[in-house]
């Protein structure tokens, strides 16, 4: 698979056939480092660890099926974003990979800015010790109050998604006495995993302000002319799981003739641009994602030049990774329920959990990798489909992948890069109780994110 590659899911319906899988690799027991997070491995006797902790341990301690998340790969993924940028640029993690408060803590510790786009992620950030002039503030529909309680928090930026919220967000800032510092996000007409760059189709989406029509130049216009606000430079988001940078390459070509034509228009030269997220990670072995200083050095090189040939000082960059970051760091420990051979096609396992805590796989078609990993096996590999608990055909968890032929029930398997999206968009379907996440580092293991329980589901309903 190639960089350009999106293993979110086809965009156009061009759905790969049945038995559209790879070879099985030599050896199953083998973890590839590319997919796993950083201190995850095999011990002496085949059963994968931890930062140093085996996973049969983290099962009888916290049940199954538990998000386990590596807190020391987190930090280091964290902080090379921050090296690799430096301090001319500013990292906001998107919160709506996953979001905690002991997140909010380590993403403080290293340094990195948060980037929220509801009232919750906000009161989250917040309670978990954030700045507030560290907190960006997405969404393309934010309510009064939670714009209200944004300004009134002191965030650090309100990135505005149409012409009624940028007189809305005014009107709140003036009504408290503030002027409120806020980016506009423009679409640009780039859709970066297609390669149709110029097709202006990619415009027809809920977020932005289109830069076709003059619309986004009006929408700045607009903005500096209201005392309430602040605008501090341009926000564009090209999409996710992004491996090639030549989306980025026109988007800012598009960015910076805006930046030049405000620049000629009004006399202002913003001193920002945000070029947002969607970097991808390695969900398997094919997939070959950019390291941040490759990223860094690219994105930073791109702006660059375009500023020059537009005779414009070089804005100040951010850029918002936060599958990035959290999706490597974690995998989901599953025990293997029924196992079911269909003789021809392939073997189906159930496991405890499914679409319930992974939504990926049936959402947007998306590949994971799956292992055996409460112990080794030298059994030959069988072609499997990893599926859920719930009531539903396509609770599908990993359409094609090989485990070992005597897998049994009651072995414990796990699925890797789980980190991003899986526990934020986990939901009670069945009513099913949402997977606990369980941190470890190199002083155990802890619950940052309890499991929940029946009486948490009983509690909400009134009866």
């Amino acid at each position: 698979m190639s960089r350009s590659a999106h293993p979110a899911g086809p965009r156009h319906a061009d759905v790969l056939p049945e038995g559209h899988y790879s070879a099985p690799p030599a050896d199953l027991n083998t973890l590839d480092p590319k997919v796993w997070a950083q201190t995850v491995t095999r011990d002496d006797e085949g059963v994968v660890t931890v930062g140093g902790i085996d996973v049969k341990r983290i099962a009888e301690e916290f049940g199954t099926p538990t998000y386990v998340l590596d807190e020391a790969d987190f930090r280091a993924r964290a902080r090379a974003w921050r090296t690799a940028f430096g301090p001319d640029a500013d990292v906001f993690y998107a919160g709506k990979a996953f979001l905690s408060r002991a997140v909010v803590r380590w993403l403080n510790e290293e340094g990195l800015n948060l980037d929220v786009c509801s009232g919750g992620e906000l009161a989250t950030a917040l309670s978990g010790g954030m700045p507030a002039e560290r907190i960006a503030f997405h969404g393309n529909n934010k309510s009064a109050d939670e714009i209200r309680r944004a300004v009134e928090a002191g965030v650090g930026r309100i990135v505005l998604d149409s012409f009624q919220e940028i007189v809305r967000v005014a009107h709140i800032a003036q009504s408290l006495g503030k002027r409120q510092k806020v980016q506009i996000r423009i679409t640009v007409g780039v859709e970066a995993h297609t390669h149709e760059f110029i097709a202006t189709a990619h415009e027809d989406q809920k977020f932005g302000i289109p830069l076709a029509g003059g619309q986004a130049a009006e929408a700045v216009q607009r903005a500096l002319q209201l005392d309430g606000l602040d605008v501090i430079g341009i926000h564009s988001h090209i999409g996710s799981q992004i491996f090639d940078m030549s989306g980025f390459e026109v988007a800012a070509h598009r960015v910076v003739g805006l930046l030049r034509d405000i620049r000629d228009e009004h006399g202002v030269e913003l001193p920002e641009i945000d070029l947002g997220g969607g970097l991808g990670i390695a969900y398997t072995s094919d997939d070959d994602p950019r390291e941040p200083h490759e990223i860094a050095k690219a994105l930073t090189e791109i702006v660059s030049r375009e500023c020059e040939a537009a005779r414009l000082r070089t804005p100040r960059i951010s850029v918002e990774p936060g599958r990035a970051i959290v999706g490597p760091t974690a995998f989901t420990l599953y025990e293997v329920g029924t196992i079911k051979p269909l003789d021809g096609l392939r073997t189906y396992v159930s496991v405890d959990g499914g679409m319930s805590d992974n939504i990926r796989t049936a959402l947007y078609d998306a590949e994971y990798t799956v292992a055996l990993v409460s112990r080794a096996s030298d059994a030959e590999p069988m072609l499997a489909r990893v599926v859920g608990k719930h009531c539903e055909s396509g609770d599908i968890v990993v359409k094609d992948a090989f485990l070992p032929a005597d897998l049994a029930p009651g072995d414990l398997i796990a699925v890797p890069a789980t980190g991003a999206y899986c526990r934020s968009m986990a939901s009670n379907y069945n009513h099913v109780l949402r997977p606990p996440v369980v941190a470890v580092n190199d002083e155990g293991a802890r619950v940052i994110v309890r499991r929940e329980t029946e009486e948490d589901l009983l509690r909400l309903d009134v009866g």
